[in-house]
């Protein structure tokens, strides 16, 4: 299984925050609950926020939140039970578990399109130009890969036929480094990165939140043995969420809003979060239900590469129960 092989060294953290336990039996002790995701940019956000303005407190959650360094590593913590949730992007990884037999599905979906910018350097005007440019990813699989492949896919770019070279950097800070030194030629980059390349003088390609892309871009996965075992642990998170969605869009938190973002992508001043901060209220869904049109594209395009992905039914990575139970609540 292609999550199989992986251990990694966040599991002294993870012992360090001490037994997860899931009983749900009492209200006043919070659940522990480790989190993890892979990209370092204001999609990420929604967990900062709820971590650090204490919506997760309040939901009875008390949360450890792991970036980790890419997809493989957040499937191995969960087929592990080192984790309870991953919020990510559908990748050839995380789908590739669910097909390899983890029980593993989207619990909801927070972004469900495909958003973020395209940078380029100043010599590539057009998609056509990048034909022979190397291509910055975090992992191939990964969801920076994923991203660029359904961009070069609308664009009418094939990477094998067209000669475009991935190129394996780092995460996005990384990565938009890597394009001021000239190792890459462009990227796939959060808001807040990319509105600092483009004040440096680089070009921004394409918002890709404009191009129309049905995607999985931010969901919640868990292990349904988790959700079969302790639904109460799954819906407090849920529902912190929910909430924090709310806090981002209400313009009177833009300040915490913008400071979560400014610590954890480590920026030099608060100001630079503003580019992240106003797409944050654009980006996430009111509506978290898993995205299938998007998942759809996803199992699409990586059928070809992957037998038991082609066997791959959305039905099968989707686990509504409880986004469906919030919903006949009136939550959202």
């Amino acid at each position: 299984m292609i999550y199989g092989c992986f251990r990694f060294s966040i599991l002294a953290l993870l012992l360090f925050t001490g037994a997860l336990p899931l009983r749900v039996d009492a209200a006043a002790t919070p659940h522990k609950a480790v989190f993890t995701f892979g990209g370092l940019n204001e999609r990420s956000g929604i967990l900062w926020v709820a971590r650090d303005v204490g919506i997760f407190h309040r939901h009875g959650i008390d949360p450890t939140i792991v970036n980790v360094r890419n997809a493989q590593v957040g499937m191995s913590a969960l087929a592990s039970g080192e984790t309870q949730f991953h919020v990510g992007s559908a990748t050839g990884t995380s789908i590739g578990a669910m097909a390899g037999g983890l029980d593993l599905a989207f619990i909801a979906g927070l972004i469900n399109k495909l958003d973020g910018t395209f940078v380029v350097n100043q010599s590539i005007r057009t998609p056509a130009d990048l034909k022979g440019k190397k291509i910055g990813v975090q992992s191939i699989g990964g969801g920076v890969w994923m991203f660029s492949m359904l961009a070069f896919e609308h664009w009418g770019l094939n990477p094998e036929r067209d000669n475009i070279q991935f190129r394996i950097i780092g995460d996005q800070a990384v990565m938009a480094q890597a394009l001021t030194q000239n190792v890459i030629d462009g990227a796939y980059l959060g808001y807040t990165f990319g509105a600092q390349l483009e004040r440096q003088g680089y070009r921004v390609l394409a918002d890709l939140a404009k191009i129309g892309v049905p995607y999985q871009g931010l969901g919640v996965m868990t292990r349904r043995s988790l959700v079969d075992r302790s639904p109460e642990l799954a819906e407090r998170t849920l529902r912190a969420m929910v909430e924090t969605i709310a806090y981002i869009n209400n313009p009177n938190n833009k300040t915490s809003v913008m400071r979560s973002l400014a610590k954890d992508l480590r920026l030099s001043k608060v100001e630079d979060a503003q580019p992240g901060y106003e797409m944050m209220k654009t980006l996430y869904d009111r509506r978290i239900y898993p995205n299938v049109e998007g998942l759809r594209n996803v199992i699409r395009l990586l059928a070809n590469s992957s037998e038991p992905i082609r066997r791959l039914k959305v039905e099968d990575i989707i686990d509504d129960r409880v986004v469906r139970k919030l919903e006949k609540e009136g939550l959202f």
